[in-house]
């Protein structure tokens, strides 16, 4: 493989994930935005306990049958479409998948109208000793459910328009559900069915974006709900299904935090909204960087994947490791070093409380510990999708969260709420390192050497980075300060903490800062031109 042509689809898949984490960067400020709205308002008591739980189920099945069942089956079989057969089999083919996932999310939708009470009870068992928490949440999830329909049918809008390679609108979606979320939440100041109401017109608003985006790409409905077989719809199906096991193992993790979380007995008052802030902040740099990186490189493996030889797809599997760490590894350790003042600044005020601000910078503190490895399972996870192997990623999936349901029972007790988090990030890094292994045999020889260099020197400058923040810290004063003095210190520390940490990058001679330095000095030579 030539190395010109390796760093054009380097370049392609930067510009694309450059989109993508610019969309999803404006959509986690307003996600930002909406969340302190939400703690401001509620605290991390009863409401917002209800509110999280309530949200928490539509977003699996977005994950199941929407975005996870998109990058794993669809995009794959989508590409391969592209590029073996002609625009009207591919179509026929769109259509065929839409009659199909319409179905199951309409019978999903009144399935979870219907049987509301019997769900929260099973994810959140410590509310059933608050009557009006457990009825509180019964209703929001009734009114939240049909959220499911909408917002999966987007994602599935969302993965045909990556497989044509369009990504800006696709990505800039999102900040509609946040934007209608805050609008909904001012208006209704605290009634909580304002947030609901906000969450089913934000579904609405993803969806209807993207359709006359796709009506220009050439998609029409036919046949509709009239269709369901096609040859090719048995092989999605077949990928489907280990992908929506791994998903639903996935976002079981995510639930099983919120099980242990809800027992306020033992972790204390409002657990569930502590875990909930910490981890939305966790998912800023994730959705920015990671989730846009897997997201843009997808399509680039399953087109490499097609080819004889594997070289490529070792390259390009290096290429996205490597930038995960050199972005995650610094985030990782500044989380830990800026948790406190983070959450004061960010959350605190209203009916968040000194208390609500200790417990979630602690549970943030936690979970910063396996951000990295967050990162990097994302695109061990696209590679395996590549490949057409959705089966591993799910047994590994069983196996991180049967660890962190043991992890959790054996940690809360000493370290309560704290305790849940440091078990999400342990088993995160182990199914890492799981998935990495099991990739390195797959997509023999793959050079390992390089990555752990690269891991090595980038976590150095992350470590001597997050020492010149904290010591920075000791002598910027948040605490006491008012709202523009603590603004002003919390942007010292970031802006220090990023010159400090490519200064480091320089001085111990981290690759990706070279490589990502020459690329913009390419870059601007070019626009100079």
């Amino acid at each position: 493989m030539s190395t010109g042509k390796s760093h054009h689809a380097h370049h392609a898949i930067i510009k694309s994930a450059g989109i993508i984490g610019l969309a999803t960067f404006c959509s986690r400020i307003l996600g930002l935005v909406r969340d302190i709205v939400i703690a401001r308002l509620f605290g991390v008591y009863l409401y917002a306990q209800a509110f999280v739980i309530a949200f928490k189920i539509p977003n699996l099945f977005r994950d199941l049958l929407g975005e996870g069942a998109a990058n794993a089956a669809f995009v794959p079989i989508f590409s391969e479409y592209i590029v073996k057969q002609d625009k009207k089999e591919f179509w026929e083919l769109a259509n065929v998948v839409f009659n199909l996932l319409l179905v199951i999310l309409m019978a999903i939708t009144v399935a979870g109208v219907i049987f509301a009470p019997l769900v929260v009870r099973l994810i959140a068992p410590g509310f059933a000793a608050d009557p009006e928490k457990l009825a509180t949440t019964i209703l929001l999830t009734r009114i939240i459910f049909p959220y499911v329909l909408l917002i999966c049918l987007a994602a599935y809008a969302t993965s045909i328009l990556n497989t044509l390679k369009h990504f800006s609108i696709p990505a800039f979606a999102p900040c509609l559900l946040n934007i209608s979320i805050i609008v909904f939440a001012m208006l209704f100041g605290e009634g909580i069915t304002g947030l609901a109401s906000g969450v089913l017109v934000g579904g609405l608003l993803q969806l209807a974006i993207q359709i006359p985006i796709l009506y220009k790409k050439g998609f029409r409905i036919e046949n509709f709900l009239v269709r369901f077989r096609h040859p090719t719809a048995k092989v999605i199906v077949k990928l489907m299904l280990p992908r929506l096991f791994s998903s639903c193992i996935y976002q079981l993790n995510n639930f099983v935090d919120s099980i242990f979380g809800s027992l306020a007995i033992i972790v204390g008052e409002g657990g569930v909204a502590g875990l909930y802030f910490a981890y939305r902040l966790i998912q800023f740099p994730l959705g920015i960087f990671s989730n846009a990186l897997s997201q843009a490189i997808l399509p680039e493996f399953s087109t490499q994947a097609l080819e004889e030889g594997r070289d490529k797809i070792r390259h390009t599997f290096s290429f996205g490791l490597r930038a995960t760490f050199f972005v995650m590894l610094p985030a990782s350790l500044g989380f830990m070093v800026l948790a406190r003042p983070l959450v004061s600044l960010l959350f605190g005020g209203g009916k968040f409380d000194a208390y609500a601000a200790a417990m979630t910078a602690n549970v943030l503190f936690f979970y910063s510990i396996g951000l990295f490895a967050y990162g990097a399972t994302k695109i061990t996870q696209s590679c395996f999708f590549a490949l057409k192997d959705t089966l591993t990623p799910a047994k590994v999936s069983f196996l991180a969260l049967f660890m962190n349901i043991v992890l959790n029972s054996i940690l809360m007790f000493p370290m309560k709420l704290a305790g849940i988090a440091l078990a999400t990030s342990i088993s995160g890094i182990i199914s890492f390192l799981i998935l990495f292994f099991i990739l390195k045999n797959k997509l023999k020889p793959l050079e390992i050497k390089p990555m752990v260099f690269s891991f090595l020197r980038i976590l150095l400058a992350s470590l001597f980075m997050a020492a010149a923040c904290y010591l920075a810290s000791k002598k910027i004063s948040l605490g006491e300060a008012g709202l523009p003095e603590k603004l002003l210190g919390l942007a010292m520390l970031i802006s220090l903490s990023v010159v400090s940490y490519a200064v480091f990058c320089f001085i111990f001679r981290v690759r990706e800062m070279q490589e990502a330095w020459d690329w913009l000095v390419l870059k601007k030579g070019r626009e100079g031109k």
